[in-house]
Protein backbone atom coordinates (compact mmCIF):
# COMPACT_ATOMS: atom_id res chain seq x y z
CA UNK A 1 0.00 0.00 0.00
CA UNK A 2 1.40 3.52 -1.06
CA UNK A 3 2.43 6.41 1.43
CA UNK A 4 -1.01 8.76 -0.35
CA UNK A 5 -3.00 5.66 0.17
CA UNK A 6 -2.36 5.18 3.95
CA UNK A 7 -2.79 8.84 4.17
CA UNK A 8 -6.49 9.15 2.82
CA UNK A 9 -7.19 6.07 5.06
CA UNK A 10 -5.97 7.84 8.14
CA UNK A 11 -7.89 10.94 7.08
CA UNK A 12 -10.89 9.34 6.63
CA UNK A 13 -10.44 7.39 10.17
CA UNK A 14 -9.80 10.88 11.84
CA UNK A 15 -12.58 13.00 9.74
CA UNK A 16 -14.72 14.65 13.23
CA UNK A 17 -18.00 13.93 11.19
CA UNK A 18 -17.62 10.51 10.79
CA UNK A 19 -16.11 9.88 14.60
CA UNK A 20 -19.14 11.84 15.87
CA UNK A 21 -21.31 9.40 13.91
CA UNK A 22 -19.60 6.55 15.28
CA UNK A 23 -19.27 7.83 18.92
CA UNK A 24 -23.21 8.28 18.77
CA UNK A 25 -23.72 4.32 16.96
CA UNK A 26 -21.52 3.04 20.27
CA UNK A 27 -24.22 5.37 22.38
CA UNK A 28 -26.96 3.73 20.88
CA UNK A 29 -25.91 0.52 21.13
CA UNK A 30 -23.91 0.49 24.60
CA UNK A 31 -26.92 -0.56 26.72
CA UNK A 32 -27.52 -3.12 24.72
CA UNK A 33 -24.53 -4.66 25.00
CA UNK A 34 -24.56 -4.34 28.79
CA UNK A 35 -27.46 -5.99 28.80
CA UNK A 36 -26.85 -8.92 26.39
CA UNK A 37 -25.21 -11.40 29.27
CA UNK A 38 -28.52 -11.03 31.31
CA UNK A 39 -30.67 -11.69 28.08
CA UNK A 40 -28.97 -14.65 27.54
CA UNK A 41 -28.96 -15.92 30.95
CA UNK A 42 -32.31 -15.43 31.00
CA UNK A 43 -32.98 -16.86 28.01
CA UNK A 44 -31.50 -20.12 28.83
CA UNK A 45 -32.58 -20.47 32.43
CA UNK A 46 -35.95 -18.84 32.42
CA UNK A 47 -37.64 -18.87 28.69
CA UNK A 48 -35.94 -22.15 27.51
CA UNK A 49 -37.61 -23.86 30.32
CA UNK A 50 -40.70 -22.29 30.55
CA UNK A 51 -40.98 -22.99 26.60
CA UNK A 52 -40.26 -26.93 27.26
CA UNK A 53 -42.85 -27.30 29.63
CA UNK A 54 -45.26 -25.87 27.97
CA UNK A 55 -44.23 -28.53 24.99
CA UNK A 56 -44.20 -31.51 27.50
CA UNK A 57 -48.08 -29.99 29.06
CA UNK A 58 -49.54 -29.67 25.69
CA UNK A 59 -47.74 -32.97 23.98
CA UNK A 60 -48.24 -36.35 23.99
CA UNK A 61 -45.44 -37.89 26.65
CA UNK A 62 -44.53 -41.11 27.83
CA UNK A 63 -43.51 -41.73 30.80
CA UNK A 64 -40.26 -40.55 30.47
CA UNK A 65 -40.44 -37.70 29.07
CA UNK A 66 -40.55 -38.27 25.55
CA UNK A 67 -43.00 -36.15 23.40
CA UNK A 68 -44.33 -37.92 20.49
CA UNK A 69 -46.98 -35.71 19.46
CA UNK A 70 -49.04 -32.62 19.93
CA UNK A 71 -51.70 -33.69 22.74
CA UNK A 72 -53.92 -30.57 23.10
CA UNK A 73 -55.51 -30.41 26.39
CA UNK A 74 -55.62 -34.12 27.19
CA UNK A 75 -52.91 -33.67 30.12
CA UNK A 76 -54.98 -31.41 31.90
CA UNK A 77 -58.02 -33.26 31.51
CA UNK A 78 -56.56 -36.13 32.83
CA UNK A 79 -55.09 -33.75 35.96
CA UNK A 80 -58.47 -32.48 36.75
CA UNK A 81 -60.01 -35.79 36.12
CA UNK A 82 -57.92 -36.90 39.34
CA UNK A 83 -59.75 -36.74 42.68
CA UNK A 84 -56.90 -35.35 45.12
CA UNK A 85 -56.71 -32.49 42.32
CA UNK A 86 -59.34 -30.47 44.60
CA UNK A 87 -57.65 -30.82 47.95
CA UNK A 88 -54.59 -29.97 46.42
CA UNK A 89 -55.88 -26.68 45.08
CA UNK A 90 -57.49 -26.05 48.16
CA UNK A 91 -54.71 -26.80 50.28
CA UNK A 92 -52.26 -24.22 47.90
CA UNK A 93 -54.70 -21.45 48.34
CA UNK A 94 -55.16 -21.93 52.15
CA UNK A 95 -51.06 -21.98 52.72
CA UNK A 96 -50.76 -19.39 50.05
CA UNK A 97 -53.40 -16.50 51.82
CA UNK A 98 -52.71 -17.61 55.59
CA UNK A 99 -48.89 -17.59 55.21
CA UNK A 100 -49.05 -14.45 53.59
CA UNK A 101 -51.22 -12.45 55.30
CA UNK A 102 -50.43 -13.75 58.68
CA UNK A 103 -46.52 -13.09 58.11
CA UNK A 104 -47.19 -9.83 56.25
CA UNK A 105 -49.20 -8.30 59.39
CA UNK A 106 -46.94 -9.85 61.81
CA UNK A 107 -43.51 -8.33 59.83
CA UNK A 108 -45.61 -5.49 60.24
CA UNK A 109 -46.08 -5.42 63.45
CA UNK A 110 -42.21 -6.22 64.03
CA UNK A 111 -40.65 -3.53 61.89
CA UNK A 112 -42.89 -0.75 63.58
CA UNK A 113 -41.07 -2.28 66.89
CA UNK A 114 -37.36 -2.69 65.37
CA UNK A 115 -37.89 1.02 64.20
CA UNK A 116 -37.82 2.46 67.63
CA UNK A 117 -35.02 3.21 69.51
CA UNK A 118 -33.73 0.95 72.38
CA UNK A 119 -31.24 -0.72 73.83
CA UNK A 120 -30.39 -4.02 72.00
CA UNK A 121 -31.89 -3.24 69.07
CA UNK A 122 -28.99 -4.37 67.10
CA UNK A 123 -28.97 -7.77 68.68
CA UNK A 124 -33.06 -7.90 68.22
CA UNK A 125 -32.71 -7.18 64.48
CA UNK A 126 -29.89 -9.88 64.36
CA UNK A 127 -32.81 -12.25 65.89
CA UNK A 128 -34.84 -11.51 63.72
CA UNK A 129 -32.67 -12.58 60.67
CA UNK A 130 -32.09 -16.09 62.00
CA UNK A 131 -34.64 -17.30 60.68
CA UNK A 132 -34.95 -15.88 57.37
CA UNK A 133 -30.77 -17.06 56.89
CA UNK A 134 -31.18 -20.88 57.80
CA UNK A 135 -32.36 -23.01 54.82
CA UNK A 136 -36.17 -24.11 54.69
CA UNK A 137 -35.47 -27.40 55.08
CA UNK A 138 -33.17 -27.00 58.07
CA UNK A 139 -36.04 -24.90 59.74
CA UNK A 140 -38.69 -27.79 58.62
CA UNK A 141 -36.75 -30.34 60.64
CA UNK A 142 -36.76 -28.44 63.27
CA UNK A 143 -40.46 -27.82 63.46
CA UNK A 144 -40.69 -31.28 62.79
CA UNK A 145 -38.81 -32.36 66.26
CA UNK A 146 -40.48 -29.77 68.25
CA UNK A 147 -43.87 -30.84 67.59
CA UNK A 148 -43.25 -34.49 67.75
CA UNK A 149 -45.29 -37.02 69.95
CA UNK A 150 -42.61 -38.97 71.70
CA UNK A 151 -39.63 -37.01 72.22
CA UNK A 152 -40.73 -33.43 70.90
CA UNK A 153 -39.05 -30.09 72.25
CA UNK A 154 -42.77 -29.03 72.93
CA UNK A 155 -44.09 -32.13 75.08
CA UNK A 156 -40.73 -31.84 77.07
CA UNK A 157 -40.68 -27.87 78.01
CA UNK A 158 -44.44 -28.50 79.17
CA UNK A 159 -43.88 -31.39 81.22
CA UNK A 160 -40.85 -29.41 82.59
CA UNK A 161 -42.69 -26.49 83.91
CA UNK A 162 -45.66 -28.73 85.10
CA UNK A 163 -48.00 -27.74 82.19
CA UNK A 164 -48.81 -31.43 80.79
CA UNK A 165 -48.29 -34.88 82.95
CA UNK A 166 -48.57 -36.88 79.56
CA UNK A 167 -47.19 -36.32 75.80
CA UNK A 168 -49.91 -34.44 73.34
CA UNK A 169 -50.00 -35.57 70.23
CA UNK A 170 -49.99 -32.13 68.52
CA UNK A 171 -51.01 -33.69 65.04
CA UNK A 172 -53.66 -36.15 65.32
CA UNK A 173 -54.75 -35.61 61.92
CA UNK A 174 -53.58 -34.26 58.87
CA UNK A 175 -55.45 -31.00 59.15
CA UNK A 176 -53.20 -30.28 62.72
CA UNK A 177 -50.20 -31.21 60.57
CA UNK A 178 -51.07 -29.25 57.69
CA UNK A 179 -51.48 -26.38 60.49
CA UNK A 180 -48.11 -26.52 61.70
CA UNK A 181 -46.72 -26.26 58.20
CA UNK A 182 -48.81 -23.32 58.15
CA UNK A 183 -47.00 -22.16 61.31
CA UNK A 184 -43.93 -22.87 59.93
CA UNK A 185 -44.05 -20.79 56.55
CA UNK A 186 -45.05 -17.78 58.62
CA UNK A 187 -42.37 -18.15 61.20
CA UNK A 188 -39.59 -18.29 57.86
CA UNK A 189 -41.28 -15.30 55.83
CA UNK A 190 -41.98 -12.92 58.73
CA UNK A 191 -38.43 -11.71 58.55
CA UNK A 192 -38.41 -10.75 54.89
CA UNK A 193 -41.42 -8.59 55.54
CA UNK A 194 -40.33 -7.28 58.65
CA UNK A 195 -37.08 -5.72 57.17
CA UNK A 196 -38.51 -5.05 53.67
CA UNK A 197 -41.04 -2.73 55.31
CA UNK A 198 -38.18 -1.51 57.95
CA UNK A 199 -36.30 -0.39 54.92
CA UNK A 200 -39.30 1.49 54.01
CA UNK A 201 -39.93 3.18 57.53
CA UNK A 202 -36.77 4.31 57.95
CA UNK A 203 -36.95 6.44 54.63
CA UNK A 204 -39.93 8.50 56.13
CA UNK A 205 -38.92 12.00 56.88
CA UNK A 206 -39.48 12.41 60.84
CA UNK A 207 -40.30 16.11 60.48
CA UNK A 208 -43.64 14.76 58.98
CA UNK A 209 -44.04 13.01 62.53
CA UNK A 210 -42.85 16.36 64.12
CA UNK A 211 -45.35 18.39 62.40
CA UNK A 212 -48.28 15.78 62.77
CA UNK A 213 -47.41 15.89 66.88
CA UNK A 214 -47.75 19.92 66.43
CA UNK A 215 -51.09 19.66 65.06
CA UNK A 216 -52.13 17.48 68.20
CA UNK A 217 -52.11 14.04 65.58
CA UNK A 218 -52.21 11.13 67.72
CA UNK A 219 -50.31 7.51 67.20
CA UNK A 220 -53.12 6.11 65.74
CA UNK A 221 -53.36 8.97 63.59
CA UNK A 222 -49.87 9.11 62.12
CA UNK A 223 -50.06 5.77 61.82
CA UNK A 224 -53.04 5.67 58.94
CA UNK A 225 -51.78 8.95 57.69
CA UNK A 226 -48.37 9.11 57.86
CA UNK A 227 -46.59 5.56 58.13
CA UNK A 228 -49.01 3.14 56.42
CA UNK A 229 -49.21 5.22 53.04
CA UNK A 230 -45.82 6.16 52.90
CA UNK A 231 -44.83 2.41 53.59
CA UNK A 232 -47.09 1.05 50.79
CA UNK A 233 -44.86 0.47 48.60
CA UNK A 234 -42.46 -1.72 50.14
CA UNK A 235 -45.49 -3.48 52.06
CA UNK A 236 -46.68 -4.16 48.28
CA UNK A 237 -43.17 -5.49 46.95
CA UNK A 238 -43.16 -7.55 49.40
CA UNK A 239 -46.53 -9.02 49.34
CA UNK A 240 -46.33 -9.53 45.52
CA UNK A 241 -43.24 -11.16 45.90
CA UNK A 242 -44.48 -13.27 48.64
CA UNK A 243 -47.45 -14.50 47.06
CA UNK A 244 -44.90 -15.75 44.24
CA UNK A 245 -42.11 -17.27 47.16
CA UNK A 246 -44.69 -18.89 49.04
CA UNK A 247 -46.98 -20.51 46.16
CA UNK A 248 -43.70 -22.22 44.79
CA UNK A 249 -42.71 -23.00 48.68
CA UNK A 250 -41.89 -26.70 48.23
CA UNK A 251 -39.10 -27.72 51.20
CA UNK A 252 -41.21 -27.05 54.31
CA UNK A 253 -44.15 -29.23 53.21
CA UNK A 254 -41.74 -31.90 51.66
CA UNK A 255 -39.84 -31.94 54.43
CA UNK A 256 -42.47 -32.09 56.72
CA UNK A 257 -45.36 -34.76 55.92
CA UNK A 258 -44.24 -35.13 51.95
CA UNK A 259 -47.69 -33.97 51.26
CA UNK A 260 -49.48 -37.23 53.27
CA UNK A 261 -51.21 -38.52 53.76
CA UNK A 262 -53.31 -39.95 50.79
CA UNK A 263 -52.21 -35.46 49.61
CA UNK A 264 -54.58 -34.45 52.31
CA UNK A 265 -50.87 -31.55 53.17
CA UNK A 266 -49.98 -31.42 49.21
CA UNK A 267 -49.88 -28.23 47.53
CA UNK A 268 -49.36 -27.83 44.10
CA UNK A 269 -45.67 -28.09 43.88
CA UNK A 270 -45.59 -31.02 45.81
CA UNK A 271 -48.19 -32.61 43.67
CA UNK A 272 -46.90 -32.24 40.92
CA UNK A 273 -43.43 -33.51 42.03
CA UNK A 274 -45.30 -36.60 42.64
CA UNK A 275 -46.69 -36.33 39.51
CA UNK A 276 -43.33 -36.42 37.45
CA UNK A 277 -41.06 -38.76 40.03
CA UNK A 278 -43.08 -40.91 42.17
CA UNK A 279 -45.98 -41.44 39.11
CA UNK A 280 -44.16 -40.74 35.94
CA UNK A 281 -46.75 -38.63 34.68
CA UNK A 282 -44.45 -35.57 33.10
CA UNK A 283 -47.11 -34.65 31.15
CA UNK A 284 -49.89 -33.84 33.65
CA UNK A 285 -46.96 -32.29 35.77
CA UNK A 286 -46.23 -30.38 33.04
CA UNK A 287 -49.78 -29.30 32.57
CA UNK A 288 -49.85 -28.44 36.87
CA UNK A 289 -46.90 -26.46 36.14
CA UNK A 290 -48.56 -24.25 33.66
CA UNK A 291 -51.84 -23.80 35.92
CA UNK A 292 -49.22 -22.64 38.59
CA UNK A 293 -47.62 -20.58 36.08
CA UNK A 294 -50.69 -19.00 34.75
CA UNK A 295 -51.68 -18.13 38.28
CA UNK A 296 -48.53 -16.26 39.10
CA UNK A 297 -48.36 -14.20 36.03
CA UNK A 298 -52.12 -13.30 36.59
CA UNK A 299 -50.63 -11.89 39.84
CA UNK A 300 -47.73 -10.24 38.93
CA UNK A 301 -49.70 -8.91 36.15
CA UNK A 302 -51.98 -6.84 38.00
CA UNK A 303 -49.76 -5.72 40.22
CA UNK A 304 -47.81 -4.21 37.04
CA UNK A 305 -51.04 -2.95 35.78
CA UNK A 306 -51.94 -0.90 39.28
CA UNK A 307 -47.66 0.42 39.31
CA UNK A 308 -48.34 1.49 36.01
CA UNK A 309 -50.96 3.51 36.60
CA UNK A 310 -50.03 5.08 39.95
CA UNK A 311 -47.14 5.83 37.76
CA UNK A 312 -48.98 8.11 34.93
CA UNK A 313 -51.18 9.70 37.73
Amino acid sequence: MSTKTLEKTSARELDPKKLAARKRRYRKAEPYIWIAPSLILMCLFIVVPIVCVFATAFGKVDRFGRISGFGGFENFANVLDNPEVGRVFLNTIVWTVLVVVISTVLGFILALLLNNEFKGRKIARAIVVFPWATTLVVQASVWSFIINKDFGALNTLLKTFGIISTNIDWTPTPEAFFAWEIACGIFVTIPFVCFTVLSGLQSIDSSLYEAATVDGAGYWSKLFKITIPLVKPSLTVSTVLNIIYVFNSFPIVWTMTKGDPAYMTDTLVTYLYKLNFANFKPGEAAAISVIGFVILLACASLYMISTLKKGDE
